[in-house]
């Protein structure tokens, strides 16, 4: 059975396999960490839609978790420091310097311990991130270790992995909005994208020509390039390279998560070695590798099959009418179908929440809760988060959008009762821990600064109100 492990192996991609495992282990740990910091405040036991109550009336249907015999605060941190530490031991590559089998079981305990968080995260969890790394953890876990060649059919599968992620990504665009088809899309989305940075507002400013190439090269680079993965060397390498060039482009002018920082991973995953010592001569990344056990062989080839057979939903959906956009086809979130911002919003709405210990009245003195990601202040220039999930800050953009799923309201409650949990997800609580009497919501309508109002005023937005979203409320029965 030689001449088989022989076709199946790659030895000209340990780079790839250095990057990919280390790279996509890396992002657990932050997803892990973000899960210890936030969870229990948004989906915690009293959280503002409690794990429990959901899995009551969802049961089953909520999808393969360990939280379904018993949920508690307690349990969940012991979930997410253990996937942390498991995701940090492969980040330093000590489960690579084992057996094939040891990373093995060590990615497919952080997949399960993730899908586990993921299947009960409700909204705060509904994000086409999050099934891609699961996905992604879960292909990489086959990738051996340091004794053996990286077998090639996983790779050639994280390939196909960034063929949907890219593809669907730019047919989502091509169906879904105009503004992407005349290619005037970018002259919009720097400002209204859910979580600007930094640089966001510069890449704003650009000149519309330069938006339209923009918008051009991203069809090129999503509709095109993802055919030439499956070429031959060195075409495959030079379209990641292409990929991973546009992706840090989108790093640099906005907050995606872990999105754009994972896709970078994957791609790296069809650069050969080859690339590396053309850069640096030096560099001799050959391994002296052990003949791949036969179990293990089989262990991939039977694994890859698999993903090969969830796939075909995705497939098909690629070329569908009706294309679906960041779908799971099965609880175990394999073969998903992925794809982001099939339109692009014109106009950016913010939900500013404010609080006050005086009555409602004419002389109410009213002070605004301020996020840590999310547009506020209009004085504050935007921050840098990404890879970083800030959730609440998330879905607070989808609200000013119209989407609520039901946790805004035990939102403004945990306010009033100026809950710690809550407060400590929030940037600045104007009350330094005391109760407000009232709580309200009011639109306003954000808009960058130009360039001469950014000299005269100092401001990086521009806001004005629109109206009020949530009136004066209050838990008090005293309050009139």
């Amino acid at each position: 059975m030689e001449w088989l492990t022989g076709v199946l192996t790659a030895e000209e991609y340990e780079v790839g396999r250095q990057i990919l495992q280390r790279g996509v282990a890396a992002v657990y740990l932050v997803a892990f960490l973000s899960a210890v910091a936030q969870f229990p405040a948004l989906l915690g036991e009293k959280g503002l839609t409690p794990v429990p109550v959901f899995l009551e009336r969802a049961g089953r249907r909520a999808g393969p978790s360990l939280f379904h015999r018993h949920y508690s605060n307690r349990l969940l941190l012991i979930v997410a420091w253990s996937g942390a530490l498991i995701a940090a031991l492969l980040v330093l590559g000590l489960p690579q310097a084992g057996p094939p089998w040891v990373p093995l079981v060590a990615f497919l305990a952080i997949f399960w311990l993730y899908t586990s968080i993921v299947n009960v995260g409700q909204s705060f969890y509904g994000f086409g991130w999050e099934s891609l790394l699961l996905e992604a953890g879960f292909i990489v876990a086959f990738l051996g270790s340091n004794e053996v060649a990286p077998p090639f059919l996983v790779l050639l599968m994280i390939r196909w992995l960034v063929f949907r992620l890219e593809f669907g990504a730019g047919m989502i665009k091509m169906r879904g909005d105009r503004s992407w088809r005349d290619l005037t899309a970018l002259y919009y989305h720097h400002e209204t994208q859910p979580m600007p940075n930094p640089a966001s507002r510069f890449f704003h400013l650009l000149p519309k020509p330069l938006h339209r190439l923009e918008v051009a090269g991203n069809h090129v680079t999503q509709l095109v390039v993802p055919f030439l993965l499956f070429a031959p060397q060195p075409v495959a390498g030079f379209a990641a390279l292409v990929m991973i060039v546009t992706q840090g482009w989108l790093v640099l002018s906005g907050n995606f998560a872990w999105l754009n920082t994972l896709t970078i991973v994957l791609a790296f995953g069809a650069v050969p070695d080859s690339f590396y010592a053309a850069v640096f001569p030096a560099l001799d990344a050959s391994g002296a590798y052990q003949p791949t056990p036969l179990y293990f062989t089989i262990v991939v080839v039977l694994a890859m099959l698999l993903l090969a057979y969830l796939s075909w939903p995705s497939l098909v959906n690629l070329f569908a009418r009706h294309q679906l956009m960041n779908a799971s086809f099965n609880r175990w979130h394999l073969g998903n179908a992925y794809g982001a911002f099939g339109s692009v919003t014109k106009v950016r709405y913010e939900v500013i929440v404010e609080g006050t210990l005086d009555d409602v009245g004419p002389g109410a003195r009213w002070h605004e809760y301020e996020f840590k990601g999310k547009p506020g202040d209009p004085a504050r220039m935007p921050r840098q988060f990404a890879p970083y999930h800030l959730r609440l800050d998330w879905m607070m953009w989808f609200l000013a959008l119209g989407s609520e799923g039901g946790w805004f309201t035990p939102f403004l409650v945990k306010l009033l009762q100026a809950d710690p949990l809550i407060l400590k997800l929030l940037r600045v609580d104007p009350f330094d821990g005391a109760r407000p009497r009232y709580v309200r919501a009011r639109i306003f309508l954000y808009r960058f600064t130009t360039r001469q109002e950014k000299r005269e005023t100092g401001l990086w937005w521009i806001r004005e109100p629109q109206g009020v979203l949530v009136h004066p409320a209050s838990l008090r029965a005293d309050a009139s």
